[in-house]
């Protein structure tokens, strides 16, 4: 699957399509309300349109990253240095931030910009979630990761990686990495919502404009 595909499947998702329908009913409100009235409608869209923007931010600050997978058993590995871009305690099922990382419900989001040695690949953020924090990564800047060549998206943060991996991560610098293009991001977590809610917005105002014309 190309990424482009891959982006529009994202954005065309039946769970984005079903929440940005009462987006879009909110931010009609709003705008029906502050226009014509009456007051209690424009007091519902503030409020409703206030939580989704809320919800969706932290939708935005869960997702910096594409979730990894897991390595194929059997399958092809290769170790590559990482850049650490943040660590959070985040709660395993919703991915929300947890102000306790000692949360039995928490575990580590380890957000790592991959550098593989391979020249066919370039640096690539992941996300990795794990109960412990491996490497001591809540106190460093880089890591070393284990990974698929065949398939990037797969990747590990292994408890203990060869001494050798751990001084090429070391030698990363976080500016070269940066110079080079950096990462290759997707759409914003939350966008494709955002955007449709707006569009459903404009269907809603249309229909209430025939109706009451």
């Amino acid at each position: 699957m190309t990424r482009a595909t891959r982006l529009v499947r994202q954005f065309f998702s039946p769970v984005a399509l079903l929440t940005a329908v009462p987006v879009g009913a909110a931010f009609a409100a709003l705008v029906q309300g502050t226009v014509e009235g009456p007051f209690w409608l424009l007091l519902t869209g503030l409020t409703v349109s206030a939580l989704a923007l809320f919800f969706l931010g932290g939708v935005a600050e869960s997702g910096q990253g594409d979730r990894a997978h897991a390595l194929r058993p059997g399958g092809p590995r290769a170790y590559a240095p990482a850049l650490v871009n943040s660590v959070r305690a985040v709660h395993k099922e919703t991915g929300q931030a947890v102000i306790d990382p000692r949360d039995q419900k928490s575990v580590f989001a380890f957000d790592l910009t991959v550098v593989p040695e391979d020249p066919h690949l370039a640096p690539y953020r992941v996300e990795i979630r794990h109960p412990l924090d491996l490497q001591n990564l809540l106190h460093r800047k880089c890591a070393v990761v284990e990974y698929d060549p065949r398939q990037p998206w797969r990747v590990i943060v292994p408890n203990d990686p060869p001494r050798e991996w751990m001084a090429r991560a070391q030698r990363l610098d976080p500016e070269a990495v940066g110079v080079t293009g950096g990462p290759a991001r997707g759409l914003p977590a939350g966008s494709q919502i955002l955007v449709l809610g707006a569009v459903a917005a404009g269907v809603f105002l249309w229909l209430l404009g025939s109706l009451a014309g």
